[in-house]
């Protein structure tokens, strides 16, 4: 089972675009992302240096496209894609560039869903400093203490012992003189405190934007950053990519989905590295690809033909939509509880229609779509995994 990763702020690097552009066509789409954000996109990739790249106005837009025609030298066509991977997922905006790899929004609204995203954040980053910083190493819970203690936000939790705190630079520098026990602080090339409450008003900016976007189902099961679920619905999509401006991203918990679900090999596109780098520690035995350049591109089909889905109905997230009939699918890993919903009951958009347990939580699994039941596919207390088909439902005329 192939995974797809997709990389966040903070693993661009000056010039890492430009053995990308020897490839036929990779110059003219980046051209034309480029005009959609209204960025040099080429010149940034190419020539800026790294304080240039840092400006999250620059680095997000650069890193969702260069990503996404990327990943475009991988299949001869886009629809061979959703044929061979199983999952996507991506690490704060690259979950930008998965939605728009799983089929959830166009490349063109990707580009300037990320505009604006990446304005808006530079905009909140301007009205007090603040920055973030890895803190690698020490014991998990007085990692968070420690982080807590000094104000911070544990903006990401990575795995693979890596914790990246967010704040004011004065907290940072507080967190640096005190860090918790064995455990390093690196400060991180951004120019804010991401997922954090410092993010707010590009929260309410993205939130009118997204009200105007349409949207189709993701394609392949596509993890989110906030709990590392599997999400279906579009519109479930877009909320959270809203949301997650503002949110812890739970990358530690998206391995672990990816664990469960049975991934045997995993790539990560450019810039990449730094994804690959978490999974080789906290995803033994899971192949791993770093697509730095087009040199890697014979290793990463070879692996795309070892780890890929053979056949498009092996998937069922990508069966779900189809036009008819609809699946609902489970979030996570857990037991099962069916709502009282039967064979030819009809069932609203967003309705819950059953539980998933753990043994921790219990999550809602809602009916993104609505429509009239066919059949339940599982039992009241199952055991299920992360997009399992639970329910069948036959889609109603509007």
């Amino acid at each position: 089972m192939l995974a797809i990763v997709c990389p966040g702020q903070g693993s661009q690097t000056p010039g890492f675009l430009a053995p990308w552009l020897e490839l036929p066509g990779f110059r003219d789409r980046m051209s034309w992302l480029g005009a959609v954000a209204g960025l040099d996109l080429i010149g940034h990739g190419t020539e800026s240096d790294a304080e240039t790249i840092k400006d999250t106005a620059v680095a997000q837009p650069l890193i969702v496209s260069s990503g996404l025609v990327s990943l475009l030298a991988l299949f001869e066509h886009p629809s061979d894609g959703f044929r061979s991977v199983a999952v996507a997922a991506g690490h704060s905006v690259g979950e930008i560039t998965a939605a728009a790899a799983s089929g959830v929004l166009t490349a063109e609204q990707a580009m300037v869903f990320v505009r604006e995203r990446g304005r808006a954040m530079a905009e909140a980053s301007a009205a007090t400093p603040t920055g973030m910083a890895a803190v690698v190493g020490g014991e998990a819970d007085e990692v968070l203490a420690t982080i807590e203690r000094h104000g911070l936000t544990p903006a990401n939790i990575n795995g693979a012992g890596q914790v990246v705190a967010a704040g004011t630079l004065e907290q940072l520098e507080a967190l640096k003189a005190d860090p918790p026990a064995k455990a390093r602080v690196i400060p991180l090339q951004v120019a804010g405190a991401f997922h954090t409450h410092h993010m707010g008003s590009a929260v309410d900016l993205l939130a009118g934007h997204a009200r105007a976007i349409s949207t189709h189902d993701a394609r392949v099961r596509l993890l989110s950053n906030a709990d590392g679920h599997v999400v279906q619905g579009g519109h479930d999509v877009l909320r959270r990519l809203v949301k997650q401006v503002s949110s812890p991203v739970r990358w530690d918990l998206c391995m672990q989905t990816m664990l469960d679900l049975g991934v045997t090999g995993l790539i990560e596109i450019p810039p990449a590295g730094t994804l690959v780098g978490l999974a080789k520690r906290a995803m033994p035995g899971v192949e791993t690809l770093a697509l730095k350049s087009p040199d890697d591109i014979e290793a990463a089909q070879r692996m795309i033909r070892e780890h890929g889905t053979a056949d498009a109905a092996d998937n069922p997230v990508h069966a779900a939509s189809t036009p008819a009939p609809r699946l609902v699918i489970a979030p996570s890993k857990g037991s099962v509880e069916l709502e009282p919903v039967a064979a030819g009951d009809t069932v609203d958009p967003g309705a819950v229609v059953a539980h998933v347990s753990t043994l921790r939580d219990t999550y809602d699994v809602t009916a993104p779509h609505g429509g009239q039941v066919i059949e339940w596919l599982v039992e009241d207390g199952d055991p299920v995994s992360p997009g399992q088909p639970l329910l069948r439902l036959h889609p109603l005329s509007r």
